[in-house]
């Protein structure tokens, strides 16, 4: 079942309206840190509080004339406050408002992301314990390679992902930030106690230096963060594409009753949820680069990161929400495919049983070089002929002088690949 993407959330934090109210929330603690320091009278602050709300169509018409948004922002709130209006923005400049905003909208967003990472992440969890122990090909170069259990190849991904979710906490912490310190940085009409004052009733730090701006690195931290975890989606959907092939057929995106996959074959199911997230992984990827170009501004600022922020934080933020709620939904839909794990594994003849019987025949005492060339002598015979690795290494003169063949046959035990599945579970999920 292809799950279809319905949150609001994400979208809501990066509308019109959403915007002008955190800069609201920002230029309201302000106020009131100035009122602590005495310097906004109470009744004027009472006013403040009272009056100071958002009309968006009305601050867009205004931007019409002003060409500058805070501006029609802050003759918007005039109109709504009156008098007590000439103590907001009191020595700040359009940075100190913008760039605190974009700390709480960032927050706000990276928590719906991590929320995510942790619903993917429980999806990866009970997959992969419901898999374990079931053998499938392990493939290298896409060619086959030994055994592993599809429950390895999934804990595999819960690892990835958990260390993409613990980035994205960290690249959180480090845009939690916001800054109140005025024109170039110095604090000439504020100071460092007015902007800790505000900041901390808006849950923010104080970025330490931040000249005019906020330093775009910390952004850059940020997306660049997205685009690894976004490397990860799309390296876990070309796996998942790559087992749907016809020939493989190991696993199945879910397929609804009315769903169709082509309009010229009726036969067809594709993975293109798979695709479709391979595709919107190089989008978040492309954004990260361009959060990087941000960062060599001119002297204490310039403007020319403010048009590409505009596109790359809402787009950023709601590409990565969508892709790993629609992962998460692909993974709870998928069909899994044991019985043909096993008719691939048997494609090969038991190929892979070469290096473990490489390993005996040095074991035995055979040089390595005469072990390699005897093993391979007769893996290249089990494509010619189609007969199974252990049928033809009993018949081989050189293996069988070096192997007894009771212990020959041992060594084509299935179960040998799996012997640590249980070691490396602990490592990824502890105790169960």
């Amino acid at each position: 079942m292809i799950e279809r993407y319905t949150r609001a959330e994400m979208g809501r934090i990066w509308t019109q309206e959403n915007r002008y109210r955190a800069w609201l929330a920002v230029e309201l603690a302000v106020c009131e840190a100035w009122s602590d320091m005495g310097r906004i009278p109470a009744e004027a602050m009472e006013a403040i509080r009272a009056r100071a709300e958002i009309d968006v169509e009305r601050i867009l018409e205004i931007e019409e004339d002003t060409r500058h948004d805070i501006i029609a922002f802050l003759t918007s709130l005039e109109e709504k406050v009156g008098p007590a209006a000439r103590y907001i923005h009191l020595g700040c400049t359009s940075s100190d408002i913008v760039d605190t905003a974009n700390g709480l909208l960032l927050r706000e967003a990276g928590d719906l992301i991590l929320r995510d990472a942790g619903s993917l992440l429980e999806e990866l969890k009970t997959l992969a314990w419901r898999w374990k122990g079931t053998l499938c090909m392990g493939r290298t170069h896409g060619i086959h390679a030994e055994p592993t259990s599809f429950g390895l190849k999934l804990a595999g991904f819960h690892a990835e992902f958990s260390r993409h979710k613990t980035r994205i906490a960290a690249a959180l912490e480090d845009v939690r930030v916001g800054k109140i310190s005025g024109a170039v940085g110095t604090y000439a009409f504020l100071s460092p106690e007015l902007e800790s004052n505000a900041l901390a009733r808006l849950g923010l730090r104080p970025d330490e230096h931040s000249t005019q701006i906020v330093q775009r690195d910390r952004y850059a931290h940020f997306f660049s963060v997205l685009a690894l975890t976004a490397g990860g989606i799309e390296r876990l959907c070309t796996e998942l594409r790559h087992l749907q092939r016809t020939e493989v057929l190991e696993v199945e995106e879910g397929f609804a009753r009315k769903q169709k996959g082509s309009s010229a074959m009726p036969h067809k199911k594709n993975p293109i949820s798979a695709e479709n997230l391979c595709g919107i992984s190089r989008i978040l990827r492309a954004n990260a680069l361009a959060a990087m170009e941000n960062q060599p501004l001119w002297h204490e600022r310039d403007i020319s990161h403010s048009s590409v922020e505009r596109v790359i934080m809402p787009d950023s933020t709601v590409l990565a929400d969508y892709a790993l709620t629609r992962l998460t939904g692909l993974l709870r839909g998928l069909v899994v495919r044991p019985e043909r794990m096993r008719e691939n594994m048997a494609s090969s003849f038991g190929l892979y049983f070469s290096q473990r019987l490489l390993t005996a025949l040095v074991d035995s005492g055979l040089s390595r070089q005469k072990a390699y060339e005897a093993v391979q002598r007769v893996a290249m015979r089990c494509w010619e002929t189609r007969r199974h690795l252990s049928e033809l290494a009993a018949r081989d003169d050189d293996i069988s002088a070096a192997i007894p063949a009771e212990t020959l046959a041992d060594l084509f035990d299935e179960a040998y690949y799996l012997q640590h599945e249980d070691a490396i579970f602990s490592r990824v999920f502890g105790t169960r």
